[in-house]
């Protein structure tokens, strides 16, 4: 793929360390292409990792997920993204395991990720771990990855009640890890339903972005203190940059101390041009803009009711009132 400068979605990204005073060991990246020479559909690709293990071995894991993983991406064709995605990841975790071996200060270091890739208007993704992407579409959010965790497990064999996940002791035990011993596969299921079979998750792959949608990608630094209703009421009315400030904001407001990360990409309204800058953009709902088209016809509408009114009784009424002789 091509390099460009500009994407054909609107973006907006902030990490931020969070309120232990730790290091921040999440990383992301957001890329922009052109698929060839002779095929000018434009991509984006956007990742999201958390890195675990001590000694800064996490950062150091994240690091090499993002980078190595987009590089993959970036010198793909994208005629096969999921392919390409679950290769990249799996090629990814074994050097991040390799490299862990090599530095005992580093061993046993790994991280999440979290992949979102539009080409198009057709979106893939890939992800390892408890870092999610949501989708934002109209007044809904619908989170479409599946966490890789032991409450996640335990929630669906029945064993945990999902209200009591969030204060589980074991609410940060990953069961899937890049750079863990066993090379993990990516998941590809993209669930738009909770009662979905995993078949019926992965057929939802190349979804069809439309114009308003949004995608919010995070670590689990964000959604270990912020649910979903609170995500939607947060961003809601706010252009991109201020709605992931907002959503940092509020984390480090309820004393998240893990690192947080958020990645916003916003399919604007008609065909943005290629040069253009990428504006901000009020997340509104088209029940808002329905409801100003609706005002704004009234309105005409009663403005063509009054001409009508004053042209009858300036104009008609006047001849009409006019006596008839009677021979």
């Amino acid at each position: 793929m091509i390099r460009t400068k500009h994407a054909h979605l609107h973006i907006a990204a902030l990490t931020h360390a969070g309120m232990a005073g730790r290091q921040n060991e999440d990383r992301l990246a957001v890329s922009s292409y052109q698929i060839s020479e002779d095929n000018p559909a434009r991509s984006v690709f956007a990742i999201v990792s958390d890195g675990i293990g001590g000694h800064r071995a996490g950062e150091v894991a994240a690091e090499m997920a993002v980078e190595s993983i987009s590089h993959m991406v970036a010198n793909s064709d994208a005629g096969q993204p999921l392919e390409i995605l679950d290769n990249a990841i799996q090629v990814t975790s074994d050097a991040i395991a390799t490299r862990g071996k090599d530095n005992t200060q580093r061993l046993g270091m790994g991280t999440t990720c979290a992949c979102a890739w539009v080409i198009g208007n057709q979106l893939f993704t890939a992800s390892v771990g408890d870092s999610r992407i949501y989708l934002l579409r109209q007044a809904g959010l619908t989170q479409l990855t599946i966490d890789h965790t032991w409450v996640q497990e335990a929630v669906e064999k029945g064993i945990l009640d999902p209200k009591d996940v969030r204060n589980h002791p074991n609410v940060h035990v990953i069961r899937r890890y890049l750079g863990s011993t066993q090379t993990p596969q990516a998941d590809i299921r993209l669930r738009l339903a909770k009662n979905e079979t995993d078949t019926q998750s992965r057929s939802n792959q190349g979804l069809r972005l439309l114009p308003g949608d949004v995608l919010l990608l995070c670590t689990d630094g964000l959604t270990d203190v912020v649910d979903n209703a609170d995500i939607l009421v947060t961003v809601r009315g706010l252009d991109l940059q201020s709605a992931a400030q907002a959503l940092v904001d509020l984390a480090c407001q309820r004393n998240g101390k893990d690192n947080i990360t958020v990645v916003l990409m916003l399919v604007p309204w008609g065909n943005m041009p290629a040069s253009h800058a990428l504006p901000k953009i009020k997340l509104a709902s088209r029940y808002w803009q329905w409801l100003v088209l609706g005002l704004l016809g009234l309105f005409l509408l009663i403005l063509v009711c009054s001409g009508l009114i004053w042209l009858v009784f300036h104009f008609i009424h006047p001849i009409i009132s006019i006596p008839i002789p009677i021979p």
